[in-house]
């Protein structure tokens, strides 16, 4: 079905019938899972939302898990997916037309999301894509810079002077929480847990430390004049706990976003000896508009060029016909940001 032309009066959204996929009841496990490709009429706008026509949406690992029950409120059935970019079709007039993106810890998972190529959503849950920025880029900006910027925005941003360590540096957290901290003026250090450079974009230059090699506390206070880490970002959890805090300055802060085991051994001593902050962060907590707020932090960012989007691999785009496929290179821990590209 062709969009109806952007020049027409505003479209209704019942007249519109989506393709989607669909997962209609949580799987067994990761290899099970099997999105179907379904036709759905959209649901009807309320005063307060937009519709927007996709034109790419990323495959998190979240989706995956959330569909095999990892987490407990998501619901079935219902059409998966957190990040999207695409173009407004219709809601206010000022916005009809924007190229916009976004991100969700209930799309997707408590609510129909952005698997799809049409997707109701609030107003206030879009943001004008920056200049420069590709909408397939746009598209995989979503929860990997969220979770990095809302780890800082809790934890107190950097800023010129700290130094941020960043615990799994490779991963898409880690070099969203690379490029945040060196866009703020701070110094990044970086853990890899094998031999390799750092695989990211920063504007400043970021010291790596092979933790397999390397005794990651000493070294990060040989690199800090012996003061050690204003913020530790983990990305990895209890595996990098231990070295995570004792690579700590005094008042420093340790960000947590995933955990392996979930038991680690907690030393009360050192931690109120060294005035220390633990802070948690869960973006499947943050509305579409919670969310939203963190990008627009970030905008400017992208913007300006201090920011880079996520590089798309031609060979992480998929339709929505090659779901599974997608879904099985997510599985995969991938390194590639991986990509669905609807056609309407």
């Amino acid at each position: 079905m062709t969009a109806p032309s952007l020049k027409t009066a505003p479209i209704l959204s019942a007249a519109i019938r989506a393709t989607a996929l669909r997962l209609n009841a949580k799987a067994p496990d990761a290899a099970s899972v099997v999105p179907s490709v379904e036709r759905l009429l959209l649901a009807q706008k309320q005063a307060n939302e937009v519709i927007v026509e996709i034109r790419a949406a990323a495959v998190n690992p979240s989706d995956v898990k959330a569909a095999i029950g990892l987490m407990p409120y998501a619901v079935f059935p219902r059409t998966p997916g957190r990040d999207f970019a695409g173009t407004v079709l219709d809601g206010p007039a000022d916005l009809v037309g924007k190229e916009v993106f976004g991100s969700s810890g209930d799309l997707g998972i408590r609510r129909d999301g952005t698997h799809a190529t049409h997707l109701v959503v609030e107003a206030d849950a879009i943001v004008e894509k920056p200049a420069g920025v590709t909408l397939t880029e746009a598209a995989g900006i979503g929860v990997p810079f969220v979770t990095a910027m809302e780890g800082f925005r809790r934890s107190g941003m950097p800023k010129s002077g700290d130094t941020v360590l960043v615990l799994g540096i490779n991963g898409k957290v880690g070099q969203a929480a690379a490029q945040i901290a060196a866009w703020c003026g701070a110094q990044v250090i970086g853990v890899v847990r094998r031999p390799e450079d750092y695989d990211g974009h920063a504007s400043a230059p970021v010291d790596i430390v092979d933790s397999s090699s390397a005794d990651v506390p000493a070294r990060v206070k040989e690199l800090t004049d012996g003061k050690g880490a204003d913020i530790v970002y983990n990305t990895v959890g209890d595996p990098y706990y231990q070295i995570g805090t004792a690579s700590l300055a005094k008042l420093g802060r340790q960000i947590f976003i995933a955990a392996v085991n979930r038991i680690v051994e907690f030393d009360i001593f050192a931690f109120y000896r060294g005035r220390h902050t633990y802070v948690g962060i869960d973006t499947l907590a943050l509305s579409s508009i919670e969310t939203a707020d963190v990008l627009r932090d970030l905008a400017p960012g992208f913007a300006s060029g201090d920011l880079k989007p996520f590089p798309i691999n031609p060979n992480g785009i998929y339709a929505l016909e090659d779901a599974t496929e997608a879904y099985l290179k997510v599985m995969g821990s991938s390194r590639d940001r991986i990509i669905l590209v609807p056609s309407s």
